[in-house]
């Protein structure tokens, strides 16, 4: 048994099998930009996060009309933009035409173009 072990192992080039690791300085050809315009109509859910504060339900529970509950951020710190509850970027609140608005300081990674690549 042994020998048809070793008669496996040393017919095999393993140099051969396994797939030799790219040079740093061979670049990769770029895949054709897909169109993603369908997905422009799906909506989602912008959402604008002032602060939080994580406490006991007691202290909740104890919470009557002229309470005041102090909360992570200082005021005027930018505020979390949300996009269907993940972190997309930092904005401040504006007014425009009487209405709020976001004016976006920065964004959150890539922004949503990271999902095309």
């Amino acid at each position: 048994m042994d020998t048809e072990l070793d008669s496996l192992i040393n017919g095999v080039d393993l140099d051969a099998t396994f797939a030799q690791p790219q040079a740093a300085d061979e670049v990769r050809p770029r895949l054709p930009q897909q169109d993603l315009s369908f997905f422009g109509k799906i909506p989602v859910q912008v959402t604008l996060e002032v602060a939080s504060v994580e406490l006991p339900l007691k202290d909740l529970m104890e919470v009557d009309a002229n309470s005041v509950i102090t909360l992570d951020k200082l005021a005027g710190e930018p505020l979390d933009v949300k996009v269907n509850g993940n972190l997309f970027a930092k904005a401040e609140v504006v007014v425009t035409s009487g209405n709020y608005g976001l004016r976006i300081i920065e964004l959150a990674g890539p922004g949503l173009k990271g999902i095309a690549s």
